[in-house]
């Protein structure tokens, strides 16, 4: 956290130092971006409806009435280097919410591109998978809903012809290091994520799949330290079977850290109208998740229409998450949680996945739970009890459209049916709980660059009723 009188100076200079950088380098190709907003939010509780401040890389706090202001930039240059391109990315988004009294380095990044390698440092946006990233409720794996994770890594960002196959095989992925930082049950835990993807095909329907991989490791409480060293690196890189100093006696080892991922596959068909992307996650916490009779999953439909009329993207969804691996005779998984690092999948107390899991964070403003500070709250006891509800049945609809020209909307309506986890139901029966929002971003023509945006959301159910509102206008200083 930053203080007030820190924060404007750091304005000052993040915005001098792109100006300088770009005066610097101006004889590069480059497309300098500069943007300063303001979103104030207003709800009936003390919190906020989901999709106001949910999905948004951490920008807008869940507080009932807020403002968070912010003021970013980002800048490509393109290098000619022969048949292939050299490119240098880099970014900075500084924001301050919670009544003046947070303000965070949202985002501050460098990417370097040869080809299709890309090497990138910093704190960035990001969302892994083939989820829609304006309309779907969420990814399984990282949906964009916590303020990004600062790591660095390696990646080929989109899909690449493999040699020698005309085209026909495609593939992407990535590998990554990342930092946890104290606001975790285990202090100072790495992050690993790695993903691949492969694409087939070669015309107007392609067939793809992949696997995504995350674990956070090492780390301390206390006296209690995990392995960080390079065996330590390795057991999780290759999710092997080994003891990372969290089991005692003769109790057969886990794998190392908190490991999750997913598989997801799905298709992509293109029409003189319009084109189709179907997808499904599939989520696993050990490796005896990964098995065809695990029918947990994400899936969805995206139909993106060709001719832009008022109507430009629609997507169905659906989740169900309530078998947690119970066809397998071992213990019963709980998404998102771990005994060791009780935190589980959660960022600066956002989830890191879909926000329709329900943490203690959230859960305390509606529920009869206490939330955690996880950067003092040490009781070794809090393991797998930080999400409260991660057994959903749920549908899900998404539209893009647009009233003119210069005025787009975004319309989201989700229905849950809630059944807390295996052990411990959050109520004595399941509870059905409706989220809605529609958002509408309007250019100002008489003045370019200006752009104001609002919205409305309302849920109700079982858990809450709640109606809130967002109203924001940005300047954009430089760029499109």
């Amino acid at each position: 956290m930053i203080s007030k009188r820190r924060f404007f100076r750091y304005l000052f200079l993040s915005t001098m130092l792109l100006a300088r950088v770009e005066k610097g380098i101006a004889q590069w190709t480059d497309s300098l971006n500069l943007r300063v907003g303001i979103l104030a939010t207003m709800a009936s509780k003390g919190f906020q409806p989901l999709w106001i401040e949910s999905n948004r890389f951490g920008l807008l706090s869940e507080e009932g009435q807020d403002v968070a202001t912010y003021i970013g930039g980002r800048n490509t240059h393109v290098f000619p280097a022969g048949k292939r391109s050299f490119r240098l990315e880099y970014g900075v988004n500084v924001v301050n919410n919670q009544h003046f009294n947070r303000v965070v380095f949202q985002q501050g990044y460098a990417k370097v591109r040869y080809g299709a390698l890309e090497f990138r440092a910093g704190r960035y946006e990001e969302i892994l998978g083939e989820v829609d990233p304006l309309l779907s409720t969420g990814s399984l794996g990282i949906s964009g809903n916590a303020l990004p994770i600062p790591k660095i890594g390696f990646a080929f960002p989109t899909y690449v012809d493999v040699p020698y196959t005309n085209g026909w095989l495609q593939i992407k992925g990535q590998i990554s290091h990342g930092w946890m930082g104290n606001e975790q049950s285990m202090k100072r835990a790495w992050f690993h994520e790695k993903t691949f993807y492969a694409k087939l095909g070669n015309g107007p329907f392609k067939v793809y799949g992949g696997v995504q991989h995350f674990a956070v490791w090492g780390g301390e409480r206390g006296n209690f330290k995990l392995d960080r060293s390079w065996k330590g690196f390795f057991d999780v890189l290759f999710a092997k079977e080994a003891n990372d100093g969290s089991v005692f006696g003769e109790t057969r080892p886990n794998r190392a850290g908190d490991q999750r991922g997913l598989i997801e596959f799905g298709g992509d068909l293109e029409t003189d109208d319009a084109l189709f992307h179907m997808y499904f996650q599939v989520p696993f916490e050990s490796g005896m998740g990964i098995d065809i009779r695990n029918i947990d999953r994400v899936g969805g439909l995206n139909v993106t229409f060709k001719e832009h009329h008022w109507l430009d993207r629609l997507l169905f969804e659906f989740i169900y998450t309530k078998q947690m691996e119970s066809f397998q005779n071992a213990q019963l998984q709980s998404y998102y949680n771990n005994g060791v690092y009780a935190t589980g999948w959660e960022y600066h107390y956002r989830n890191i996945g879909t926000p329709l899991f329900l943490s203690r964070y959230r859960g305390s403003n509606f529920l009869p739970i206490t939330a955690v500070d996880w950067r003092h709250d040490e009781d070794p006891s809090l393991g797998n009890t930080n999400f409260v509800n991660n057994r959903i049945i749920g549908g899900h609809f998404g539209m893009l459209h647009r009233y003119s020209s210069t005025i787009s909307a975004r319309t989201m309506i989700t229905f849950t049916r809630n059944f807390g986890t295996h052990n411990n139901f959050i109520t004595s029966s399941p509870q059905n709980q409706l989220y809605t929002i529609h958002e509408i971003k309007a250019a100002i023509q008489q003045v370019l660059g200006l752009q104001v945006s609002a919205g409305i959301a309302y849920d109700t159910g079982g858990f809450y009723n709640n109606v809130g509102g967002l109203l924001g206008i940005s300047y954009q200083l430089k760029g499109r």
